[in-house]
């Protein structure tokens, strides 16, 4: 058990459904994006996302393309990111932490290395959103062993044929992209993504966590309403591109949160 699934067993037992945020580490600098991730929990947050800043994120919009530059002029690396982590754990042991990104910079950390200090960091689980599951050998399967969670990303477009192989080594939760295209692009509609839950749910047994396109609090309460909770990034990490304080910053989480919770 990680406390992916610890926070998942208690969420369930009190009936609520999970609120999950996403910010890019070191944005905008390393000390203000610290403050933020500390507030988090206070806030409502019951896992968070950690963003790994990378040259080249394919898959996110403008909004977390520009924040993930912005950490990497201030210097920002991938042991510096699991330094936050380590600062984070330093008061707070039961959030899950997840981190999200891309394989180049753990590939070049050297994978075995990573896993040793994501885990001794105190890092509970790995999104890396361009290793489909062919090549779970690389990091999904050593992640596991590790006993680091990896969540796998299902899409409107992963059809019947496809998603038994998404799901098959897939651990913690299932993060379900509520439409097709980048980070920040549209907004999600519950009445589109319940029947794909559904669909899912009918293949595994874990938790759905649909993210992609929630920006408000009444969305996140829709969205939660039709899965497992939801996830929260562009519209927290504008607020912070915007130079929004961390207290606003945490207030305008906390009203996400109350949405998601509300539920």
């Amino acid at each position: 058990m990680t406390r992916i699934d610890d926070t998942f067993a208690r969420l369930n037992a009190a009936g609520k459904k999970a609120f999950v945020t996403y910010v890019m580490a070191a944005d905008p600098d390393y000390d203000t994006s610290l403050e933020i991730v500390k507030g988090l929990p206070a806030a409502g947050v019951d896992i968070i996302e950690l963003g790994l800043p990378f040259t080249d994120p394919m898959a996110d919009g403008a909004t977390i393309q520009l924040a993930g530059q912005r950490a990497l002029e201030g210097g920002m690396t991938l042991k510096k990111t699991l330094q936050m982590v380590s600062d984070f754990r330093e008061g707070d042991a039961e959030t899950p932490i997840v981190i999200m990104g891309y394989f180049n910079p753990i590939y070049s950390h050297g994978v075995d290395a990573f896993l040793a200090d994501a885990k001794e960091a105190g890092v509970d689980g790995l999104i890396v959103v361009d290793l489909p599951p062919e090549e779970d050998s690389e990091l999904c399967i050593p992640a596991q062993n590790a006993g680091l969670n990896f969540i796998r990303l299902a899409t409107p477009t992963t059809d019947a044929k496809r998603l038994p192989k998404v799901l098959q080594n897939t651990s913690g939760f299932v993060y379900y992209v509520s439409i097709t295209g980048i980070t920040g692009a549209a907004e999600a509609q519950a009445s589109d993504v319940a029947p794909e839950v559904a669909r899912m749910k009918e293949s595994t047994d874990l938790p759905i966590i649909v993210g992609f396109g929630v920006k408000t609090p009444e969305t996140a309460e829709a969205i939660a309403g039709v899965a497992d909770g939801t996830v929260v990034g562009s519209a927290i990490v504008q607020k912070i591109a915007d130079g929004d304080s961390p207290k606003d910053v945490l207030a305008f989480v906390k009203s996400l949160a109350d949405g998601a919770h509300r539920a």
